[in-house]
């Protein structure tokens, strides 16, 4: 299975196929609204903005896994991003990352990519996947990794 056979569902509910994203780069992340590591959004949405012209997107993933810092509907995740970061990249609805219920996405990203000493799991929310033009899973940042300190991979990657 590649990334481009697995579906997702926008945070409007709409079925997609990640095949929409063959030949973009991506930046795939974790996300939610009440994590010290939230004003990521800020840099996240500057990384979108600067690059989506050549080929780039940042796609979120709110997940509820970590803490608890993820509990609103779509609906009010939405809101909240829109109103407080203005983000323009696409979000999509609440997801599992580990276990049983992970998201096959999910799934196939901390396979390809798996973290410190070969674990798969995502140890917390903003964890982030750089996927190349071909769908190739490249890098995977932990949720420390700032998008600023990402900046210079995704450049050399949409050059």
């Amino acid at each position: 299975m590649s990334l481009y056979d697995i579906d997702v569902t926008t945070i409007d509910g709409a079925l997609q196929s990640m095949a929409e994203y063959r030949g973009k780069a991506l930046l795939i992340v974790n996300v939610a609204s009440q994590c010290g590591l939230t004003p990521q959004y800020v840099g996240l949405e500057a990384l979108h903005m600067a690059y989506k012209d050549n080929g780039f997107a940042v796609l979120g993933f709110p997940c509820d896994q970590f803490g608890h810092q993820e509990p609103g509907t779509d609906a009010e995740i939405q809101s909240f991003c829109t109103l407080n970061y203005q983000l323009t990249f696409p979000l999509f609805a609440k997801v599992e990352v580990n276990g049983g219920n992970a998201h096959p996405l999910f799934r196939l990203l901390k396979s390809e990519r798996p973290g410190l000493l070969g674990t798969e799991a995502i140890k917390w929310n903003f964890t982030k996947f750089l996927v190349g033009k071909d769908g190739t899973v490249l890098k995977r940042y932990a949720p420390t990794d700032t998008p600023e300190q990402i900046t210079k991979d995704v450049a050399a990657l949409v050059a």
